[in-house]
């Protein structure tokens, strides 16, 4: 009878864990002092730890990335570093001065310590689903770190669907040719390369996925994931002429699950009534046109996080 009770604990608590909710976190205030806040809520501080804050830095001529004045707090805060990773297209950020350059104009270098991560080679992590890619090929200063704030600027993306944290997880920290591997699903890591193999969506959609998860098994429990919903045009911050801005700003969502986060905010888009000045049809467009959605159910599929969720408002 004993062995009968505790095995129905295990089997109920299990349940319980199963149905659990992911908490996503959200508050209306686009400041430096909502995204302390909203970082201070996750409950999953950064005490001790050399901390990551990986950002995108925006293609020159872009006026919609995260503003240094948006972000510095939250860096000062946990005396983070921001990262990135050189891109896999001809642009302003696809040689390291280049990139330096964008860095410098966009004024990132004067609030924290800038690391292009891949600026002294490459590395593999290993990945779990490897039905397209074998590994993700990340920059080798990733071991620098042993905490990461991955944080995202949520918006369209003209290839993804959308851009969110687990673009952020999987394309931002990959390097050159590891955003080559993942764009072309594995069959080439070669850059020069890239445009002659681009995967069919979904298995583009799917090694997203996949790097994603590597990252988040990198860091285990120190990582945590932030959008940031402002500026929202259709085109990613690294197009260098993106569409207009027809959205609202809306706010700052976080959780510690990245598949909970970026559903929750195209939740919110999806189920946006539009008003004047606030068009939220053309983003919608976009992320179905490109079958975005896919990344984030594969992403739960692969045992990344959940869709199912819950929104815990810090403003009140």
């Amino acid at each position: 009878m004993k062995k009968f009770i505790i095995a129905l604990i295990v089997i109920v608590t299990g349940i319980q864990a199963v149905c659990a909710s992911s908490k996503v976190y959200r508050t209306r205030d686009i400041s430096p002092e909502a995204l302390v806040k909203i970082y201070q809520a996750l409950g999953r501080p950064a005490n001790g730890h050399r901390v990551a804050v990986k950002i995108s830095t925006g293609e020159a001529g872009n006026p919609n990335y995260l503003k240094p004045t948006l972000i510095s707090a939250l860096v000062d805060t946990v005396h983070g570093t921001i990262v990135e990773c050189n891109t896999a297209y001809q642009g302003r950020r696809n040689t390291f001065e280049a990139h330096w350059q964008t860095v410098k104009e966009h004024g990132y270098d004067t609030i924290a310590p800038v690391d292009l991560m891949d600026e002294e080679g490459q590395m593999r992590i290993p990945v779990r689903d490897r039905r397209h890619i074998y590994y993700d090929i990340v920059g080798n200063h990733l071991p620098r770190y042993d905490y990461m704030i991955n944080l995202a600027h949520f918006k369209g993306h003209a290839m993804g669907g959308y851009g969110g944290v687990l673009k952020n997880a999987s394309i931002g920290v990959a390097s050159a040719d590891g955003k080559t591997y993942i764009h072309t699903g594995g069959k080439t890591d070669v850059t020069e390369e890239l445009w002659n193999n681009i995967a069919d969506q979904d298995i583009f959609l799917e090694s997203m996925a996949a790097a994603a998860q590597a990252v988040d098994d990198y860091f285990g429990d120190n990582i945590i994931y932030i959008n940031v919903m402002n500026n929202m045009s259709v085109d990613c911050d690294c197009d260098a002429h993106p569409s207009d801005v027809l959205l609202k700003d809306y706010g700052i969502l976080a959780s510690t699950d990245p598949v909970a986060l970026d559903k929750a905010c195209v939740d919110i888009i999806f189920n946006m009534q539009p008003t004047e000045g606030n068009d939220n049809a053309p983003l919608i467009e976009r992320i179905n046109s490109r079958h975005g959605t896919h990344t984030i159910t594969h992403a739960e599929a692969i045992g990344l996080g959940s869709t199912d969720y819950e929104i815990i408002d810090i403003d009140l």
